[in-house]
């Protein structure tokens, strides 16, 4: 599986686009909101109001949050601006990263909407003006010119691995981590991660000025285990599912068990770890937080019936699954598969309240 090429979130604005099915991302998104204030609140001040400000989306992925956060960024800066009473709005680019087979299109077409609204949300004649910028490229390369970036954000991204770990045993029955996984899965799994931050630290690290922030929202784990409930119950529903279909004759064995998801999903600790390894950056601030799986449910337009829950989180994960299981099982059982996923998605939300964890990073370039 070449990564680059496979991994986006379905585009469009379709059923089961992301664009109709993040609900629990804008949900995370909106959690974090106050660290991103202070992270920029601290960022402006410390470099005593700037005429220019330089920011990044990395893993910006498609649809309504992608501009919801670029949006709630020049906003949060309009608002530290009048707080410290300074008149002079600064001018901001926001780059907006991901893999070159993201939606970038949909994102283009929604910019001059997007630049209008803003107008009519902050303060008339003096808000900042923006300036956004499509930069396709993963962000375990470098992106950015050096020294060139001063606010650093992304939220869901990071536990997408750059590959599958090469394994030396198969992971038999399992398309991720889980308790019948050999252990040299979870520690390839592991080492992949920890290549792969620690490589994204060093590429920020140049692109970045001096005191400049970065705030990252990871989806990951408060245990210790990499296999806990907490981080692969998800993965292991749509494994169930596959392996039902491997029983029937619909999928074959050898193609299941060549299958496994770039992802994973870190404890604060191993995530700590790799920023202090690394060294040019200050932690200041570390959070972990939870969020229901039913986050994937409007409270406003949908039923909270169980029923409903269960298949706008079935949605939700075919939005983000779809285009891997599309390239590694083909077309033909993709309807099916998502089925019953769905199905098994709705069993586990009918007898109990199932949630992600999201670890929320805010740090400091050192300099």
């Amino acid at each position: 599986m070449d990564v680059t090429q496979v991994l986006h979130m379905n585009g469009g604005d379709g059923d089961y686009s992301y664009s109709n099915n993040s609900l629990l991302q804008r949900k995370v998104i909106s959690m974090t909101k106050p660290i991103i204030d202070d992270a920029l609140a601290n960022l402006y001040s410390a470099m005593n109001f700037p005429k220019t400000l330089i920011m990044a989306d990395l893993g910006c992925s498609s649809g309504p949050n992608t501009l919801l956060v670029a949006s709630e960024l020049v906003k949060s800066v309009d608002k530290i601006r009048q707080k410290f009473g300074n008149d002079e709005s600064p001018e901001i680019q926001i780059y907006l990263n991901d893999l070159p087979h993201n939606d970038f299109n949909t994102i283009f077409l929604s910019v001059s909407q997007f630049q209008k609204n803003l107008t009519n949300q902050t303060v008339p004649n003096s808000s900042s003006p923006c300036y956004v910028s499509g930069v396709p490229g993963s962000f375990y390369t470098r992106l950015f010119l050096s020294k060139s970036i001063h606010f650093v954000y992304s939220s869901y991204s990071l536990m997408w691995l750059s590959q599958v770990p090469k394994m030396i045993n198969t992971n038999k029955g399992n398309i991720y981590m889980s308790t019948t996984s050999p252990p040299s899965v979870i520690k390839a799994y592991h080492e992949q991660f920890q290549r792969d931050f620690l490589t994204f630290l060093k590429c920020r690290k140049e692109e970045m000025v001096s005191g400049g922030r970065m705030v990252l929202t990871i989806l990951g784990r408060q245990s210790d285990d990499p296999c806990s409930k907490e981080c692969c119950y998800v993965w292991d529903l749509l494994a169930t599912s596959l392996n039902d279909m491997v029983a029937e004759g619909l999928i074959d064995e050898e193609k299941l068990d060549s299958f496994n998801i770039p992802q994973y999903t870190p404890s604060p600790k191993e995530v700590c770890n790799e920023v202090e390894k690394e060294g040019s950056f200050a932690i200041d601030r570390l959070d972990v937080s939870e969020v229901d799986w039913d986050a994937c449910t409007d409270n406003n337009h949908n039923s909270l019936e169980e029923d409903a829950r269960g298949y706008n989180m079935g949605k939700c994960m075919r939005a983000v699954a779809e285009p891997l299981i599309l390239s590694h099982f083909g077309e033909s059982i993709i309807e099916e598969v998502f089925e019953r996923y769905t199905n098994n998605i709705k069993i586990c939300m009918s007898r109990e309240k199932a949630k992600l964890v999201n670890v929320t990073l805010s740090m400091t370039r050192k300099g």
